[in-house]
């Protein structure tokens, strides 16, 4: 994305390690702001340059240069320059089940999973750490070299940072069985085109009572989710070889503008950036 003469351009490169779930992304934005996204990966991320501010939990949060960032799997969040120059930074995102891989092969079975309580840290360990698994992924690096890297990050970060406790509410709020009723509908069905009605009528509730009780317990509504869905859907397609003109109708997209347009914004990449990366 580049942008008048005289501006600082937007540019993002991405990389995927050719054996499993785990991805890194190096990007500038100035102008370009994220809409309301989540992962369906634990995402790791290092500010090198400028100020990010973001939404996440409820709250209002900056990372700035040398600083760390943490989402959990399904955190929900934003993001726009916090600074004039914009920001520079490196992202890795891990699938939960290599996590779970390194937890076992560190602790064993019964090692449970981590959660953040904070999206933002100072850690110069935890920084190390993810510029090395980044370097790694950026270059190509051998099979075992990734795998030490990665192994490193994971534990660093469960060692010095993660709880079990995300800072959530510990009992579930009234509403919840019947929102993780539509979470489970949603994901069976997220490619089809149903109506807030039917799917109300579907889990036993009011759509208002539905899509409140469904926002207080994911942090999006029922249509945002269903296309957070779609766009990870999408990202596999395409990381498996499908071109997007085709991707766009197998997720449910209307055409391939509208995955096109929605994919930039949640992910600050295009389709096309996003499949050649290797």
């Amino acid at each position: 994305m580049s942008f008048p003469d005289g501006e600082r351009q937007d540019w993002v490169r991405y990389w995927r390690d050719p054996a499993r779930p785990v991805e890194a992304m190096h990007a500038h934005y100035v102008r370009h702001a994220f809409h309301k996204h989540s992962h369906d990966a634990y995402s790791f991320g290092v500010t090198e340059e400028g100020a990010q501010g973001f939404r996440c939990r409820g709250g209002a949060h900056t990372s700035a240069a040398g600083l760390v960032m943490t989402f959990n799997p399904d955190d929900p969040h934003d993001g726009h320059a916090a600074a004039a120059v914009g920001y520079r930074y490196r992202m890795v995102h891990v699938a939960p089940d290599v996590v779970r891989e390194v937890l076992t092969d560190a602790h064993g079975p019964a090692a449970p999973m981590p959660l953040f309580p904070h999206p933002v840290h100072h850690d110069a360990v935890l920084q190390r750490a993810l510029l090395r698994l980044h370097a790694a992924l950026a270059a190509g690096e051998d099979a075992l070299t990734r795998d030490e890297r990665l192994t490193a990050v994971v534990l660093a970060m469960i060692r010095r940072r993660a709880t079990r406790s995300p800072g959530l509410p510990a009992a579930p709020g009234h509403g919840a069985a019947t929102a993780r009723r539509a979470r489970a509908l949603l994901r069976e069905g997220y490619a089809d085109g149903f109506s807030g009605e039917e799917l109300a009528a579907a889990v036993g509730s009011s759509r208002f009572a539905l899509y409140r009780a469904f926002r207080r317990e994911f942090g999006l509504s029922p249509s945002e989710y269903r296309r957070q869905l779609r766009l990870r859907e999408g990202r596999r397609l395409l990381a498996a070889g499908v071109a997007p003109a085709e991707v766009a109708g197998a997720v449910g997209f209307a055409d391939q503008s509208h995955f096109h347009r929605w994919f930039v914004r949640c992910y600050g990449v295009t389709p096309g950036v996003y499949a050649r990366g290797a």
